[in-house]
């Protein structure tokens, strides 16, 4: 009895001793899954979401582009969203068939490149293709290919195609702004684009340029019928606000479609008013007037000698059509003499013309918002033959928006106000104003246009926009073709403003290298082919921009024999 007493009071001690070590033994396993699965967590979770917020972050932190609308609200330029395609090579499970489904959906793959990207199991991310149509992307996902999968992102599109292009510029398949507005807005307007930025949306608000659509539809259509007309090769134009300085219209022709990226990297697509330098011939002629009115060594009564060439040691000045007689300072400048304006300029002085020039912005970068603007070219060394041709606009290049710039100083009252092309108020553009020439040179300069207008080589002008008062200067260049000034080679300009008891826009018109067509009797100077096509665009654009026709101009006669020489 004792025995089987002791033998039963044993064994419930063997078993707790079992049962501890089964505690421990399934409490060691616990705690290691305990820990491995805190490692799962904090593998796909934590850390998931962490570098989910993180990436969440960074693209919140880069705020979308910004709309980009003309200075009347028309949209020019905005994002849609799109669908881009991509791969995990990692989990393709047949690369024969991944290949023949997306092949089927996407001919224009590349089937052997596809091949390549697919095989490769070192990457665990490709792109296959970027922003894909939503029915192409619909067909693709039904196929339901193990690995292949889209990822949403913007596709910056232009409304009005080719409109404005070389203002607006484009962005990259990454949506980073490329040229143009869209690179400004990326680069030097970060703050300006933080400022657009709407903090209880997150978004940013359009930017409003100074560009007016309908006037840039305008020119940019005249522009394009004067390059058919008279065969030249390419043109240009510019509209601006005198008193503001705001671009309204930019067109270089050809021009691209920003849609369509590629095309703006054909050289023929360059921007020539900002981009290209040029000498500008003739209507550098009006700088140098307003600058010897300034110097106060010319007055309106002033008279040059242009009965002979002007020599300057071995070269030998003439006029395009030499009147040969002593000239007055109207005259001169209705007959755009080279010898009477290089006598001005030699009046003031070699260091008097270039200090000039250079307060007039011609000896530096012209700098506003579009990246794309080239720095002037200048001569090595200036001499007193340097002076005498930069007088009529040879020997030194320069951007065509320098060359309006300066124009509508010499018509706002003398005032300098750099260019924009974003909306600016009047009076933000008078506190950044240089007074470039007084005002009473301003006067004579306004009733310099408007003669040359009515009786001189911009007459054509005043005629097909009648009652808008037009005044202006032409210039034809000769162009350097290998090292010389070839006669066969012209870039034509004109820069008139309107209307002109009050001038209020400024207005440039280039067209490189037209030739002589019918009805110009020959002749393929700036007067028969910039100056009538100056005339156009203004008769087009001045009642878009509220400028009212003088009646009592329409009511006038006509001038039958005005403007046929």
């Amino acid at each position: 009895m004792g025995t089987n007493a002791t033998n039963l009071n044993d064994k419930p001690k063997d078993a707790l001793k079992g049962q501890k070590r089964l505690r421990l033994v399934v409490l060691g396993f616990a705690m290691c899954f305990a820990v491995i699965s805190g490692r799962l967590v904090e593998l796909s979770l934590v850390r998931g979401f962490m570098g989910d917020h993180r990436a969440g972050v960074t693209r919140e932190a880069r705020l979308p582009r910004p709309d980009i609308v003309d200075r009347n609200g028309m949209l020019l330029a905005t994002d849609i969203k799109v669908y881009s395609l991509f791969a995990n090579p990692r989990k393709i499970i047949d690369v024969d068939e991944a290949v023949e489904l997306l092949t089927a959906v996407l001919p224009d793959l590349n089937v052997k490149k596809l091949y390549k990207q697919l095989g490769n199991r070192k990457r665990a991310f490709i792109w296959l293709k970027r922003e894909i149509s939503p029915s192409k992307r619909a067909e693709v996902h039904n196929q339901g290919i193990p690995g292949v999968g889209f990822r949403k992102e913007t596709l910056r599109i232009y409304p009005n195609g080719r409109l404005a292009s070389h203002v607006l510029g484009y962005v990259d398949v990454d949506s980073h702004g490329i040229a143009g507005m869209e690179k400004f807005l990326d680069d030097q307007g970060a703050l300006y684009t933080a400022s657009l930025a709407d903090p209880t949306k997150h978004a940013a608000l359009p930017a409003h340029l100074s560009i007016d659509g309908r006037v840039q539809h305008a020119m940019s259509d005249e522009i394009a019928k004067a390059i058919d007309h008279f065969k030249a090769k390419a043109g240009a134009g510019v509209v601006m606000n005198i008193h503001t300085g705001e671009i309204i219209s930019m067109v270089s022709l050809p021009d691209y479609n920003p849609n369509e990226p590629k095309s703006a990297q054909q050289s023929k697509s360059i921007n020539r008013v900002t981009t290209g330098v040029y000498e500008l011939g003739s209507v550098i002629k009006a700088v140098t007037f307003a600058m010897a009115f300034d110097a106060g060594v010319m007055t309106m009564n002033s008279k040059y000698d242009a009965r002979h060439p002007l020599r300057i040691g071995r070269s030998v000045v003439h006029d395009f059509h030499a009147e040969k007689r002593i000239l007055t300072v109207p005259e001169v400048f209705l007959h755009s003499s080279n010898i009477g304006t290089a006598r001005m300029a030699l009046d003031v002085g070699l260091e008097g013309h270039q200090a000039f020039l250079r307060k007039a912005g011609f000896f530096d970068r012209l700098v506003a918002e579009l990246p794309e603007a080239a720095a002037p070219i200048l001569p090595k060394r200036w001499g007193k033959l340097t002076t005498v041709t930069a007088a009529f606009g040879h020997g030194f290049a320069v951007q065509p928006l320098q060359g309006v710039t300066v124009a509508s100083a010499l018509m706002n009252g003398g005032k300098l106000i750099p260019p924009t092309f974003l909306k600016r108020d009047r009076e933000s553009a008078q506190g950044q104003a240089v007074q470039l020439v007084k005002p009473e040179t301003s006067e004579k300069m306004k009733y310099l246009f408007r003669l040359n207008a009515q009786k001189g080589t911009a007459r054509k002008a005043d005629k097909l926009a009648a009652g808008y008062r037009i005044g202006g200067k032409t210039g034809t260049a000769e162009k350097v073709i290998k090292g010389r000034y070839s006669k066969d080679h012209r870039l034509n300009s004109f820069v008139g403003a309107f209307p002109m008891e009050d001038p209020q826009y400024t207005v440039l018109v280039m067209l490189d290298e037209p030739k002589p067509v019918e009805g110009t009797y020959g002749y393929a100077t700036s007067g028969w082919n910039a100056v009538p096509t100056a005339g156009k665009i203004i008769a087009r654009i001045a009642p878009l921009l509220g400028v009212l026709p003088n009646l009592a101009d329409l009511e006038k006669p006509k001038n039958k024999k005005a403007g046929t020489h």
